[in-house]
Order: structure tokens, then sequence, then C-alpha cells
């Protein structure tokens, strides 16, 4: 059903003014080019802001029934992409409100807004939006952690130099090293859930700034969004974006844990490690030479970490400045949102295909590992013997120094050698130059031994159940 036709819309703030807006301005201020993102956020809050004004009588039943119906009308033309923008729709709010009173008439849409302000308006939309829309980057962590689970299960017995400062230092299993990234993804899991919970505080009810004048039940308002409870302060409830920054910053550092995963694959994959190839579906070739296959996405995933830290410090710089309750600089913050949570969905599902398709290079890996590698092990072999570690590592490192002289490995020094080293050394010490029992011994919760990974990865199904 459609009204009569309506005189050319008239702007929500444009009484006070006389003169013709400047069409640049017009343009410069409009939002909704990138808010329109908050459709569905900004009907459900009006439908259940109608039924807090029909509670206070400043609705008729009726009347709210029949906005209620003539939202499911503009959402529905949202969501069919059916949508009409016209001039005059600067935001999100405006066009919604504008094609409300097409629908049903402006008698009736006219009288949504009482008490309302679109700056506790637009501060429930966003709240709504990144709370509602976080659910689909839960989602894809957890298929991402799932996808490292599966591949740490069933490559467990793939052995692989660990390293610090990209030196070789101490044999580990390919799983152990995969779910180290595995964890960080839960800890952002975990990390984004809190910060959900953090924010899930109703603006709406503050106005403008000072409050609504005619008794709104916000407690109401809060059961019927989904809101835990209210922001006490009406200045801070249309002011306060920190949600925001957290959100930035949670944006941040999961592609910084992103980015670590690309670089260590980036590396691996190079001629002279070898270790895993990416799939094709995830690689490049070179426009010169014909040979070369280049792991694009990875670095497109570590390039694109510097891109979502831009946004969140750029926001920081216009948040820093902005004096109490609304001013439009907060316009800013969507767009930085926005970019942010596009790149981040993306980049997690590219990250979950490129680990669950790359192959591992096995017998590269164990190629790589080196009885130098061992040295640790023969300090705790005479540790074991009851010699304090501070002599062990000394003499361990003494045994390295004297395979490096002779140009063989300390595996290749006979027992007469390490006796010179330490009367503690008996026959048994062959026993140290073996890969398996070095990991093996990392059997304390939280090392690299098959118990301890088999633990880690019933620890992450659990989660994910």
């Amino acid at each position: 059903m459609s009204a009569p036709t309506e005189a050319a819309p008239r702007k929500l703030w444009g009484g006070r003014f006389s003169g013709k807006t400047d069409p640049l301005m017009e343009k410069f201020n409009a939002s909704i080019s990138f808010d329109s993102r908050f459709y569905k956020a900004d009907v459900v809050g009006s439908q259940a802001y109608a039924k807090a004004l029909a509670r206070k009588h400043i609705l008729t039943d009726a009347e709210a029934a029949k906005i209620h119906e003539g939202l499911d009308q503009v959402l529905a033309e949202w969501e069919s992409s059916s949508f009409v923008l016209k001039d005059g729709d600067e935001d999100i709010h405006t066009a919604n409100e504008r094609r409300l009173g097409e629908i049903i008439g402006t008698a009736i849409s006219g009288k949504l807004h009482t008490g309302r302000s679109r700056n506790d308006q637009v501060a429930t939309d966003f709240r709504i939006w990144v709370r509602d829309e976080s659910q689909k980057l839960i989602t894809v962590l957890k298929e991402l952690i799932g996808t490292a689970v599966v591949r740490a299960e069933s490559e467990i017995d793939i052995i692989m130099p660990g390293y610090t400062h990209l030196q070789r230092a101490q044999p580990i299993r390919w799983s152990h090293l995969v779910l180290s990234h595995a964890w960080k993804w839960h800890a952002d899991c975990l990390r984004l859930e809190q910060l959900l919970k953090r924010m899930n505080q109703l603006p709406l009810g503050s106005g403008a700034l000072a409050g609504n004048p005619f008794g709104i039940d916000r407690d109401f308002l809060a059961k019927e969004l989904g809101f835990d409870s209210i922001i006490p302060n009406s200045l801070y409830g249309v002011s306060d974006r920190d949600f925001v920054a957290e959100f930035l910053f949670w944006a941040s550092l999961t592609m910084v844990h992103i980015s670590c995963l690309a670089e260590d694959l980036i590396v691996y994959s190079t001629g002279e490690f070898g270790f895993i190839q990416v799939a094709d579906a995830y690689s490049t070739g070179s426009s010169l030479m014909p040979q070369k296959k280049n792991p694009d996405s990875l670095e497109l995933l570590r390039g694109k970490s510097g891109r979502v830290f831009g946004d969140m410090t750029g926001f920081m710089m216009t948040y820093k400045g902005t004096p109490s309750t609304y001013n439009k600089d907060l316009q800013e913050d969507k767009e930085p949102v926005f970019d942010a949570y596009d790149t981040v969905l993306g980049s997690l599902q590219i990250t979950t295909g490129v680990l669950a398709t790359l192959r591992v290079n096995r017998d590269k890996m164990l190629a790589s590992l080196s009885i130098d590698m061992l040295a640790t092990d023969l300090a705790e072999y005479l540790v074991r013997k009851g010699v304090p570690f501070r002599d062990t590592h000394h003499i361990a490192g003494e045994a390295v120094r004297i395979a490096e002289e002779r140009r063989c490995t300390m595996a290749d020094l006979k027992l007469e050698d390490f006796k010179k080293l330490h009367s503690a050394f008996e026959e048994d010490v062959v026993k140290v130059w073996n890969y398996e029992q070095s990991i093996e011994n990392r059997n304390t919760p939280g090392g690299t031994s098959r118990a301890t990974v088999l633990a880690q990865i019933e620890s992450l199904k659990a989660f994910l159940q």
C-alpha cells in the first residue's frame, strides 16, 4: 500500500535553516554510501523503539503495528536490493524514515523519531551491527582452528627443525608448530567474544545528549534488542566509541597473527627450505620467469595486516580530539570498521584455504635436522647424571666446539672425547643422538611430545564443540 505522493523530503535537521546547502557540502556530509550497511540494525532498532513509544502511549498500538509492518517492507527492499535511494537520503536513518513515510504516510511515520536523536540511533545501530556481524568472524575463526587441528592430528609424526632467530634450535613436531598458530587464533576468538560482551550495552534512550524526555523504558528496549544492559549516562551513550577502538585493535592483532603464519609459510616454501608447497589455487606465476611459483596469497595476507593497522591508527587520531558528546568527527568511525571487518573476514577464509591445501615435504624437513640441534639434550643427559645444568651447558658447548674443529658431528665423537670433558659420560651417551627421543623428552604439558600435542588437539576440539 502506498500513501499519496508527498512533498519533497525534508532534512531531519532542516527547520532552523533557510539557505540552501552547497552541493559539495551535501556530498561531503552524506554517509549513506557506507552506512547503508546498517539497514537491518536501523530497522530492528526502530521497530523496538516504536514498541517503546506505544508502551508510553505516544503511539497507539495500531500505529506501532503499522510502523512495524512498514519497516518490514523497508527491510525486504534492502534484502532484495530493490531499495531506491533518493536525493536527500544523507544517511541510513534518513533513507529508512523517508521510505517508511512513503509506505505508511508521514502522519504516522513522523511520530517514530519522538524523543530519539540520530546520535543515539547511530550509536545503537553500530553496536548491533558489530555484535551481529562479528558472529561471522567467530565462525570463520573456528573453521580455521578446526583446519589446523585436523592437519595437526593427521601429520603428528612429521618432525622438523624448530627455530629461534631463524636459526635451527631444537627438533619439534610439525603439528606443534601448526598448533602454535591455532592457539593464537583461539585467543583471538576469546578476545572477540569478551569484546562483544563488554560492548553489549544500549545507547538508545540517550537522546541527542541529555536523555529522553518521554520516560521511555530503556530496560525494555535493551531486552528487545538483545543488549545486556543500558549505558547509564546519556553523554557517554552518544559519544562512546571505545568499542570501535577495541574492535579495530582486535582486528589488527588478529591480522598480526595471520601475518605471522604467512611469514612462516613463505619462508618454508622457498627453495632454500622446501618444507611446504602452497597449492596452485593460492599461488601465481611470474610474467617473465616461467619456473616461478609465488605464494601471493601469503604475501597479500602479510600485507593486509598493515592495512588493518592503518584503519586502527587513523580512527584513533580522529577519536582522540573529540569533545564530549556527539561530534561529526565520529562519522569517520564506520569506514575503518567496515574495511577492517571485510579484510579480516576475507583473510581468515584465505588462510583456511591455504592451510587446508598446502603440501608438506616431510623428507625435506627430516633432512634439515642436524646433530648440533641435540646439544641441549647432551647437557640434559649430564643433568640426569647429577651434574648441575650450568656446568652441563658449558660442557655441551665444548663438545660442539670440538666437533666443529674436527669438521664432524658430535655423534662422531668417541666416548674418550666425552670423558675428557666430564667423567659422568658413559657408553649410553650414544642414545642422545635420537631426534624422536629428544622430542618425546619434551613431555611436560605444552611440549612437543606426541602425548602433549595430542592433549592440545583434544583441548582445541573441546573448545570448538
